[in-house]
């Protein structure tokens, strides 16, 4: 008999690198319910429009991530388009509210991925917007090193 482990869920948000310059970056759990981490395990999980904000208490709440319901749940079906609490320690939180709070920085996810133990985790980065100039400097460069490279 073959035994079948599943394949590592390692889900990106490649879209963020183009419109976003990364200034730090953090790995944060997410609270979970009932049918979610099976849709994240089978790959039906969307970080294109997701960004993170804080609540009055101090915590770190994700918005517009989708995590489509799970094919085989009941009833008790999860919401696709909840908020979620993302887990961090206190100085992390510190240091994210403190750099949040500057003017054209936000908080993006960037990758979600299961451990080896099977928790779900995002990778955060507090992120500022590229213009127009930084992309078009940003594919110059690939080009670049794209030709240096057949060389």
């Amino acid at each position: 008999m073959k035994d079948k482990t599943p394949a590592p869920v390692n889900i990106k948000n490649r879209r963020a690198s183009h419109e976003y310059s990364f200034l730090a970056k953090y790995d944060a759990g997410v609270m979970l319910q009932g049918t979610e981490i099976k849709s994240i395990r089978d790959g039906n999980v969307n970080l294109q429009d997701g960004y993170c904000l804080f609540h009055t208490d101090g915590s770190l709440w994700i918005h517009s991530l989708r995590i489509a319901p799970y094919a085989l749940g009941t009833y008790n079906n999860h919401e696709p388009l909840r908020e979620r609490k993302l887990l961090l320690n206190k100085r992390e939180l510190k240091q994210l509210a403190g750099k949040s709070q500057d003017q054209g920085l936000t908080i993006i996810p960037l990758r979600l991925f299961v451990t080896d133990r099977g928790f779900a985790k995002i990778e955060i980065a507090l992120a500022q917007g590229k213009k127009l100039y930084d992309k078009r400097n940003d594919l110059k460069e690939k080009a670049q090193k794209r030709d240096m490279e057949r060389l």
